[in-house]
C-alpha cells in the first residue's frame, strides 16, 4: 500500500453545537446544531468511509478487520483511535470518562483518555479542567449540594493551547471554543452536571453521578507535559504528547517539511491552509483545510509542501 486513505467524516448533532464546522471548514451540514465532526473513526456510532483508491467505499472498521496489513497487523480487535473536531457554540456538560478496566466491565467498550488542541477560542473562553475536592467524600458532598463554582476548576484558553485529559479527569469545553480532539475509540461519557438544561421537549439530560464518583481521580493533579519543537528551515514539528494510547504532533508547514514514520500508521488532519502530500517521486495529493486521512503501514516517509497547519497522531505504546 503506497497511497493514503482519505476519509469522509461523520457529523453529530449536539444540543451545544453550532455552524462553525460549515463556516470555518466548509463542510456541508444538515443542521444548525452540529457539534462534532468524527473525522477519523471506526467506532460503531460513526464510521468513516474511504474516499479514494483501491479501497474506495470501504468502511474503516471493515478495513481494519479485512486488511490488517494496512495497519501493521495490529493485535487490537478494534481501531483504537478516534479524531474529532468539536464546535462548542454553547458549554458542553461537565463530564468524566472511565479507564479501560471500568469501561470494559461496565460499558463493554474501551475507556476514554483524550487530548485537545485548541483550534480557535473567542475572547474570554474557558474550559473546565479538574476540580478542587481533596477526597471522594468531599467530591460527593460538593456534587450533592451543587457547589459547582467551588468544585470546578476553570482555565482560560487561546488558539494553539494543548491539554491532555486522562480518564478520570472532570472536564468540559466552554462556549466559543473549537478543538481537535484525539482520543481512544470510545463513546462512553458520564455527565456530572449539565447546567439544568432542557431539550426541545423540556427534558433534562441524564446524569451519571454514581459512575462519575466511581471513576473520578481525587485529588486532581495536572499531568506533566514535555512539549518539544524541532525546526526544519521555516517548518516545524511540535510533539505534544507521547502516551500509552497515542502520540500527537503538530506539523507546521511553511515551504517543505520532510516526515518519517515512527509507527505502523499515522492519522492526519489539515486544520489550516493548502498544500501537497508527496510520496515517493511520482505520487502527489492535494491537501486543504478540513481533509483527514491515514498514512498506512508501508509508507516510511513523505514530504509536505505548501502553507499548512496539521495535527497528526500515531498509536501509543499500548497499541504497537
Amino acid at each position: 500500500m503506497t497511497e493514503p486513505l482519505f476519509l469522509k467524516p461523520v457529523f453529530q448533532e449536539k444540543i451545544w453545537g453550532g455552524e462553525k464546522l460549515s463556516t470555518e471548514f466548509g463542510y456541508e451540514l444538515t443542521s444548525k446544531t452540529i457539534g462534532e465532526c468524527w473525522a477519523i473513526s471506526a467506532h460503531p456510532h460513526g464510521v468513516c468511509t474511504v474516499e479514494n483508491g483501491e479501497f474506495k467505499g470501504e468502511k474503516l472498521n471493515d478495513l481494519w478487520k479485512k486488511h490488517p496489513e494496512l495497519f501493521g497487523n495490529p493485535k487490537e480487535e478494534v481501531f483504537p483511535l478516534l479524531t474529532k473536531i468539536l464546535d462548542a457554540e454553547d458549554d458542553l456538560s461537565v463530564q468524566v470518562h472511565p479507564d479501560d478496566f471500568y469501561g470494559l466491565s461496565h460499558e463493554g467498550e474501551l475507556g476514554k483518555t483524550e487530548c485537545w488542541y485548541i483550534i480557535s477560542a473567542e475572547p474570554g473562553a474557558e474550559i473546565i479542567y479538574g476540580h478542587h475536592a481533596k477526597s471522594k467524600e468531599e467530591l460527593k458532598k460538593m456534587i450533592d449540594s451543587g457547589e459547582w463554582d467551588q468544585l470546578l476548576r476553570r482555565i482560560p484558553v487561546k488558539k494553539g493551547d494543548f491539554f491532555y485529559v486522562p480518564s478520570g479527569t472532570i472536564h468540559a469545553i466552554g462556549s466559543g471554543i473549537m478543538i481537535l480532539e484525539t482520543q481512544q475509540s470510545s463513546d462512553t461519557t458520564y455527565r456530572v452536571y449539565d447546567y439544568d438544561r432542557t431539550d426541545d421537549n423540556g427534558n433534562t439530560r441524564e446524569l451519571h453521578i454514581q459512575q462519575s464518583l466511581d471513576v473520578t481521580t481525587v485529588p486532581h493533579v495536572d499531568p506533566k507535559l514535555e512539549i518539544t519543537q524541532l525546526n526544519d528551515n521555516q517548518s516545524s514539528v511540535t510533539t505534544f504528547i507521547e502516551s500509552d494510547y497515542f502520540d500527537v504532533f503538530e506539523w507546521n508547514v511553511n515551504g517543505i517539511l520532510e516526515v518519517k514514520s515512527h509507527a505502523p500508521y499515522t492519522l492526519v488532519s489539515v486544520i489550516e491552509g493548502f498544500g501537497y502530500l508527496k510520496i515517493d517521486d511520482n505520487q502527489s495529493y492535494e491537501l486543504s483545510k478540513g481533509m483527514h486521512f491515514i498514512i498506512p503501514n508501508g509508507i516510511d516517509s513523505w514530504v509536505l509542501e505548501g502553507d499548512m497547519d496539521i495535527i497528526a497522531s500515531e498509536p501509543g505504546k499500548k497499541n504497537r
